[in-house]
Formats: C-alpha cells, sequence, structure tokens
C-alpha cells in the first residue's frame, strides 16, 4: 500500500505550496526585551534575564503552540457543517465520498485546498454528500503523528478542521514540521478544542485501533497513494474517481452528481 508507483508518482509531482508558516517567533524575542530594559536596570538584572528567557521559552513554546495563521478562515470554511468522528457533512447525504489522505503529502494538500472548499460549498454543505476522512501514512514518521493527531481530534469531532490547519501551513516531507508543536498550535487554533485532551489521546489504545482500521480499509479499497478518492450512492458501492492522481473540480462534481442521482 505504501510504496506502488501512484505513490510514488504522485509524491514526486511538483506541487506550488503556500508559504510555510512558521509557529515560533511569534513573541518578542528575549535580547529586544532585554535591550529595552538596559536604560532602567544594571547590567546584573539584564543578564539574569537573559538566562531566564533562554532557559524556558522554547518549553513554553512547545508545550502550547502559537495560533496558526488562516485559522479564521478554515473555522468560517466547516462552520455550521456536521462533524461526527471521521465523518463530515449530512448523516443522510445521498451520494458518500471516502477519501484516504497523509497529512504530509503535497498532492493532498493541493486537493485539500483547491478542490475541497468548492466541493464542500457546493456538495457538503447542501447536504448532498457526507465525506469520510481515513487517514494514513506513508511518507514518514511525521505522517504517523500527523494521523494519531487528527483521529484524536475526531474524538472533539473537530478532524477536518485540523487536518486543513496542516495543510494550509505543511512543511516539507520529512522535515520535522509535523511535530509536537505544530501538533499544539493546530488543536490550539481550533476553538473548542482541549489541546491537552487531544495531545494525551493520540497514544490511547482507541486512536492506535482507528489507525489499525485505516490500514485495513486501504488494503481492501487497493490504496496505492494518496489522495485516494471513492465516490458512490450512499450504502452503496463506491468507486475511485481519477485512478492514478487526484480529481479536480469537475470530475469530482460530475461522479458526485451521478451518486447523488442514482
Amino acid at each position: 500500500m505504501t510504496s506502488g508507483k501512484q505513490a510514488r508518482r504522485q509524491r514526486q509531482a511538483q506541487v506550488a505550496r503556500p508559504p510555510v508558516r512558521s509557529t515560533e517567533g511569534r513573541r518578542a524575542s528575549p535580547a529586544v526585551l532585554v535591550a529595552a530594559l538596559l536604560g532602567f536596570v544594571g547590567i546584573a538584572v539584564a543578564v539574569v534575564l537573559i538566562v531566564v528567557f533562554a532557559g524556558g521559552g522554547s518549553g513554553s513554546s512547545s508545550a502550547t503552540g502559537a495560533t496558526l495563521p488562516d485559522a479564521d478562515v478554515i473555522a468560517q470554511q466547516f462552520d455550521g457543517i456536521p462533524q461526527r468522528g471521521n465523518v463530515l457533512g449530512k448523516a443522510n447525504a445521498p451520494a458518500t465520498m471516502i477519501e484516504y489522505i497523509d497529512l504530509q503529502c503535497p498532492i493532498c494538500r493541493a486537493f485539500e485546498t483547491d478542490v475541497m472548499p468548492t466541493i464542500l460549498r457546493r456538495y457538503v454543505r447542501t447536504g448532498k454528500l457526507k465525506v469520510e476522512a481515513r487517514s494514513i501514512a506513508f511518507i514518514g514518521s511525521d505522517s504517523e503523528r500527523g494521523r494519531q493527531a487528527m483521529i484524536a481530534a475526531s474524538k472533539q469531532n473537530r478532524a477536518f478542521n485540523f487536518a486543513q490547519l496542516l495543510y494550509f501551513n505543511q512543511g516539507a516531507e520529512n522535515s520535522g514540521w509535523l511535530d509536537d508543536s505544530m501538533v499544539a498550535s493546530a488543536a490550539k487554533s481550533i476553538p473548542g478544542v482541549n489541546v491537552k485532551a487531544l495531545q494525551d489521546e493520540m497514544s490511547s489504545s482507541a486512536v492506535a485501533s482507528e489507525a489499525r482500521t485505516f490500514d485495513t480499509q486501504a488494503e481492501a479499497d487497493h490504496v496505492s497513494g494518496t489522495p485516494t478518492v471513492l465516490v458512490g450512492k450512499t450504502g452503496g458501492k463506491l468507486t475511485e474517481v481519477s485512478p492514478g492522481q487526484a480529481p479536480d473540480v469537475a470530475t469530482l462534481s460530475a461522479a458526485i452528481d451521478r451518486a447523488a442521482t442514482q
């Protein structure tokens, strides 16, 4: 599942990414603060401040994260659309879409940020389509951490907000960008999410079990790359859309229209 030609072909495609947004550097630096104090306190106090800032700053950032850019845009994108675990949209929607995604995958990023906003507005928000997201991990350890966090976010019914935030702020594959601090930042950026509960849930047996289920389902659906998108009538057989590549808006819309009218 994780090393097929399709996976390599999709991952090697050149995709223009949005600028990588750093979750650091949003507070005034210790050096700037110390410089401002030098006119009012002695050199000895300034030295103490430098030591305090150097020793404590990074730990706080890692524990709490920083609010990510575009959080408000994504909140509006999903506002009012029901989420239940890893399912988005009206429960009795006539059409169903299943998407296999990797949060590190640049092709997934392009699909989620360029195609899915139109699909959400046109079909999910109107009650014609429900979307089931199955996060898999084949690129590296960051992918595994990302899917654990996304599944944990699903326990608070915010999996889709979480995934979209990471796609908007995606870094280079296996560069270490999807670390614990990024997970905390994404969780903190979603209104109503309990960050600590999400972090604790990541290592739970329930999350591990759901991840194994996604892997089993991916094997059954012959998934060899991400994104893999299947569409069909709710309760019926789902068919892969645009095998070997991410579907565009027109192709995916046509598949949804067919499924919804069956």
